[in-house]
């Protein structure tokens, strides 16, 4: 049987996008690559622990879970969270700032300066703007600030970003237009805490670090689960947040990497896809169609 390997998520490196794996190699995702691979039949979906410590239970998890953690392992991995507002004095600067992810999808958010755009990329933001930089308390009060009085939210969840990439506008100007204007209207709001210091708007632009320019990333559904015995065969067209976009028989499917963390994985097995690469696990429709080895892929 051939050696199984379990994938501890998809980062972004210096290089671009690579898939990490337990034990530490790494798997670079130039676009054109071909993505195969199996999960074991008979395999179970376990808990991927908590804080680099593996689940003390070895729990199953569902396969449609995106976080692929048990309750106990979920909550220890949330405890001192900047996200989950349980840290309040990390003496980090931080960055707030305005991403757009498609037509009337604008979020605001923060993210540790240190950081970069990292916490952008990981989104899957197609376009972004600092708008203030400060201590963290302070650019969360202004992130509470923008969602009451702009009525922009925190949180937009992945699968409504990845059912809208097809439709995003042609040129770097046209996807900025919408966060330039609320760029303009948070600067200009009163109650800004006074220890921010509010940034220019400049729009950095992903979709051709992405991949999403010409069309070629248009999907016609998603992979909903990974299932015991099924496979994943394409060639990568675009990578975005932790979505591989992949050309397959049928057409552009989209994998969340997330899903593939807890699984034992293997070489695509025999049958999946082809040349022209194929799914055997479940996929939701955006809309009606008309041996041993060093890496896994």
């Amino acid at each position: 049987m051939a050696q199984a390997w379990k994938c501890a998520g998809l980062r972004w490196a210096v290089d671009g996008p690579v898939l990490a794996w337990d034990g530490g190699r790494r798997s670079a995702l130039p676009r054109g690559k071909r993505v195969a691979f199996g999960v074991v039949e008979g395999g179970v979906r376990t808990c991927g622990g908590a804080r680099g410590h593996p689940c003390p239970v070895r729990a199953a998890v569902s396969g449609r879970s995106t976080g692929a953690r048990c309750e106990e392992c979920a909550r220890l991995e949330r405890a001192h969270s900047v996200a989950a507002d349980t840290v309040a004095d990390d003496p980090r600067p931080y960055h707030v700032y305005l991403a757009w992810f498609g037509p009337d999808l604008v979020k605001v958010g923060i993210t540790a300066e240190e950081r970069g755009s990292a916490r952008l990329l990981e989104q899957g933001a197609v376009c972004f703007s600092w708008l203030a930089r400060g201590p963290l308390m302070a650019a969360r009060r202004a992130e509470e600030l923008l969602r009451a009085a702009l009525r922009v939210p925190d949180r937009i969840p992945y699968g409504v970003k990845r059912a809208v990439r097809s439709a995003l506008p042609g040129t770097p100007a046209e996807r900025a237009v919408e966060i330039e204007a609320l760029h303009a209207r948070a600067v200009a709001l009163d109650a800004w805490p006074e220890a921010l210091v509010r940034e220019p708007f400049r729009p950095v632009d992903h979709a051709g670090v992405f991949g999403l320019t010409a069309g070629l990333a248009t999907a016609y559904g998603e992979v909903s689960e990974l299932v015991a015995g099924g496979g994943v065969s394409g060639a990568l067209v675009a990578v975005a947040g932790p979505d591989l976009h992949l050309a397959t028989e049928r057409g552009t499917v989209v994998l969340d990497t997330r899903l593939m963390t807890g699984w034992e994985l293997v070489p695509a097995l025999p049958g999946v896809g082809g040349a022209g690469g194929g799914v055997t696990v479940p996929v939701r429709r955006f809309r009606e169609e008309t041996g041993v080895q060093d890496e896994l892929f």
